[in-house]
C-alpha cells in the first residue's frame, strides 16, 4: 500500500509539474512574440483594412514565433499627425498613412502628391514613384522609419455643394485643406482661393455647418462617408494621386529577427499590391455608385482643363521649396520630362 501510494504521488506530481511547465512555456512564448500596434484612418471593413488584416494573419504565422500585428482602423488613434506623434513616443509602432502623415516624417514624399495636376496619367505617376522610391525610403530610414509598402487610392477629385467646373468657380468656395500645412494655406490665399485647414474627421461637420463648401478627396472616401449627400457635385478632373505608405518604427522593426523580417516584408509587399489594384478599381466603382444616388459629375472641356493646368502651374514656383523640397521637385520634373520624351518616341 505504501509503495502504491508513493507511485501515485510521484505520477501525480509529475503530471502537475508537466502542466506547469507547459503553461510556463506558453507564457514565455507569448511574452517573446513581438506586438506591433498599427494605426490608420482607413475605415473598418474597407479594402485597406482587409488587406492589413490579411497581412496580420501572415505575420502571425511567420517563422520564429511570428509577430502579433494589432490594427486600429477608423482613426481611433487620432488624425495622422497624432499617429505620427504616437509612433515617435512608442504607443504605436506602425501606421498606414497618406502623404499628409508621411510628410510629417519626411516632406520629400510631397513630390508625389503636393503638386496639383502634375501627372497626366497613372502611368506617369507610377514611373516617377518608382524612380523616387530608393531616395524616399533612405530618407525615411534616416528619420527612424522603415517603409513596408507603398500604395495609393487613385486620383483625388473635388466634391462640392454647388457646381464646380472652372478655376473661378473654385475661387468662390471655401476649400478644405489638411491641417498642419500652413505653407499650402498661404500659397492658396495668395492665388486668390479660400482654404480652410481642418482634420479629416472635420470634413463632414464642416459641410454641415457651411465652414467648407468643397473638398478634394478620394471617391472611395466620399462614398464610405456619404460625403456626396452633402456635396452632390464632382469635378471629373484628376487633381493628384492620393499617395500612401505603411511605415514602421525602425527600432521596433530591428528587434524582430532578420529571418522573420524577410517573411513579414513579403507579406507587406503583397498587401501593398492588393491595395493599389483594389483601391483604384473601387475608386471608379465608387463614382458609379454615387451617381446612382444623385451625384452630378461635371466633365470639363479640353479648353477648361487647360485653364486648370495654367492656374495650377502658377503655384509651382511657390510649391518648390515649401511644400516639396527643392531637390525632389527638380528630380520629379526631370523624370517627368524623361518619361514624356520616351512616350513621344514610341
Amino acid at each position: 500500500m505504501r509503495k502504491q501510494f508513493l507511485q501515485t504521488f510521484i505520477l501525480t506530481s509529475l503530471a502537475f509539474t508537466g502542466l506547469d511547465f507547459g503553461a510556463s512555456a506558453r507564457l514565455e512564448a507569448a511574452e517573446k512574440t513581438a506586438r506591433i500596434n498599427l494605426g490608420t484612418l482607413a475605415p473598418r471593413g474597407s479594402v485597406y483594412h482587409k488587406c492589413l488584416q490579411e497581412m496580420a494573419e501572415a505575420w502571425r504565422k511567420a517563422p520564429g514565433g511570428g509577430v502579433r500585428l494589432v490594427v486600429y482602423p477608423d482613426g481611433t488613434q487620432g488624425g495622422e499627425a497624432d499617429m505620427v506623434r504616437l509612433m515617435r513616443i512608442g504607443s504605436l509602432q506602425a501606421g498606414l498613412l497618406t502623404a499628409v502623415g508621411l510628410s510629417d516624417i519626411e516632406p520629400a514624399v510631397g513630390g508625389l502628391q503636393n503638386v496639383p495636376l502634375l501627372f497626366r496619367s497613372i502611368e506617369e505617376y507610377e514611373y516617377i514613384a518608382e524612380k523616387l522610391r530608393p531616395t524616399l525610403e533612405k530618407r525615411f530610414a534616416d528619420k527612424g522609419f522603415v517603409v513596408l509598402f507603398w500604395g495609393d487610392a487613385g486620383w483625388v477629385r473635388y466634391f462640392s455643394k454647388e457646381p464646380l467646373v472652372t478655376p473661378d468657380d473654385l475661387k468662390r468656395m471655401k476649400i478644405f485643406v489638411w491641417a498642419g500645412f500652413p505653407d499650402q494655406v498661404s500659397i492658396m490665399r495668395r492665388a486668390g482661393y479660400t482654404p480652410v485647414p481642418l482634420e479629416t474627421s472635420d470634413i463632414l461637420p464642416g459641410f454641415q455647418t457651411g465652414l467648407i463648401t468643397t473638398a478634394c478627396v478620394a471617391p472611395i472616401f466620399a462614398l464610405a462617408s456619404q460625403l456626396d449627400l452633402r456635396a452632390p457635385h464632382m469635378l471629373n478632373l484628376n487633381w493628384a494621386p492620393l499617395v500612401g505608405a505603411c511605415v514602421i518604427k525602425k527600432e521596433a522593426w530591428e528587434k524582430i529577427p532578420a529571418a522573420t523580417r524577410e517573411t513579414l516584408h513579403a507579406a507587406a509587399d503583397r498587401a501593398g499590391k492588393e491595395i493599389r489594384a483594389s483601391s483604384r478599381k473601387e475608386g471608379a466603382d465608387a463614382i458609379a455608385a454615387m451617381q446612382k444616388r444623385g451625384l452630378k459629375v461635371h466633365n470639363p472641356t479640353p479648353e477648361v482643363v487647360e485653364q486648370w493646368r495654367k492656374e495650377a502651374e502658377k503655384t509651382y514656383p511657390e510649391i518648390r521649396g515649401h511644400l516639396v523640397p527643392n531637390d525632389i521637385f527638380d528630380e520629379v520634373q526631370r523624370y517627368l520630362q524623361e518619361y514624356r520624351s520616351s512616350e513621344k518616341r514610341k
